[in-house]
C-alpha cells in the first residue's frame, strides 16, 4: 500500500537545533502569530531535507531570532543600513526619504512595500512616539521574517511603532478612506538588483515583482494627506512611466525618488 503523499505549506515554522521547552512555545507563537504550522524538530536534525517536502519555507525560531529557509539559502533580520540611517537622523543628519516625504512627528506612514523594513524603520524614528508606521508585505515569508526581526528590535523611545500587515497594496489601500495617513510610500521591486543588499537575491525570489500601477497610484493619493513617495532606480525610467519627476539628491547613489501629492478633494 502507498504511503500518504504529504502537502507541502508555503510556510511553516520550526525551532532551531538547540531545542527546549521555552524556544518551542516561542516558536508555536510565532507560527500562531502568522497562520502557518508548527514542525516539531529534534535536537541536531537537519531541516534541509524538508524543504521542498513539507515546506517550501521555513520559519527557524532560535537564540539568535528567526531565520527565514528556502531550499537556496537563508536570511536572518538584521538592520542593516537602517540602523546607520537612524544614527545618523539622531545627529542631526539629513535622510533622503525623511526630506522628500517631509516627516515629522506624529505622521502616520503607510509603507506599502515593507520588504526588509529598512525604510520603514527610519519612518519610525523620524514619526516618533507620537506616529505611526503600517508596512504592508504581499509575502507571506517575508512580512513574518520582518515582522519577527522588528518584534526583537529595540527601536527606541524616540520611534513609533510599526504595525506589519500581510496584505496586498492594491486591495489593502481600497479599504481605507480617504486621506487616512500623511504619507504613502512605495519601493516596487527595481528591474536591476541593487548590489548594496546582502540580502538582495533572497528578497528577489520572495518579493512582490508586479510593476506600481497608475491605479494603485491613485488609491495612495486618496488615501494621502501630504504625499505618495515612489523610491525608483536611478538610469531606468521607473519613475518617468508613472508621471513623476525626479527629485534632487545625491549623485552618488543609484536611489532615486519621486512624489505626487493627494488627489484633490471631490
Amino acid at each position: 500500500m502507498r504511503g500518504r503523499r504529504v502537502a507541502l505549506v508555503p510556510l511553516a515554522v520550526t525551532t532551531s537545533t538547540k531545542v527546549d521547552a521555552a524556544l518551542v512555545r516561542e516558536a508555536r507563537a510565532v507560527a500562531a502569530r502568522w497562520s502557518v504550522p508548527f514542525l516539531p524538530r529534534r535536537a541536531k536534525e537537519s531541516v534541509a531535507p524538508w524543504l521542498g517536502t513539507k515546506a517550501a519555507a521555513l520559519l527557524v525560531v532560535g537564540g539568535d531570532g528567526v531565520t527565514l529557509w528556502d531550499a537556496e539559502g537563508s536570511f536572518g533580520f538584521h538592520a542593516g543600513m537602517a540602523h546607520l540611517r537612524r544614527m545618523r537622523l539622531r545627529e542631526g543628519e539629513q535622510d533622503a526619504f525623511v526630506r522628500v516625504a517631509e516627516l515629522r512627528a506624529g505622521d502616520a506612514v503607510l509603507d506599502c512595500t515593507l520588504g526588509l523594513g529598512q525604510d520603514a524603520m527610519v519612518a519610525s524614528l523620524a514619526v516618533g512616539p507620537t506616529g505611526r508606521v503600517v508596512g504592508l508585505e504581499a509575502s507571506l515569508a517575508l512580512g513574518a521574517v520582518a515582522g519577527e526581526g522588528l518584534r526583537r528590535y529595540a527601536l527606541g523611545e524616540d520611534s513609533g511603532p510599526i504595525e506589519v500587515v500581510h496584505a496586498d497594496a492594491r486591495a489593502y489601500l481600497k479599504t481605507l478612506p480617504p486621506r487616512s495617513f500623511d504619507v504613502v510610500f512605495f519601493d516596487p521591486m527595481f528591474a536591476r538588483p541593487r548590489k548594496a543588499q546582502p540580502a538582495f537575491d533572497m528578497l528577489r525570489r520572495f518579493a512582490e515583482h508586479a510593476p506600481l500601477t497608475q491605479e494603485t497610484l491613485a488609491e495612495g493619493r486618496r488615501v494621502a494627506r501630504r504625499w505618495v513617495v515612489v523610491k525608483g532606480a536611478k538610469y531606468t525610467d521607473d519613475l518617468r512611466k508613472l508621471g513623476l519627476a525626479d527629485e534632487p539628491g545625491s549623485r552618488f547613489t543609484d536611489v532615486v525618488w519621486g512624489r505626487v501629492g493627494p488627489l484633490p478633494e471631490p
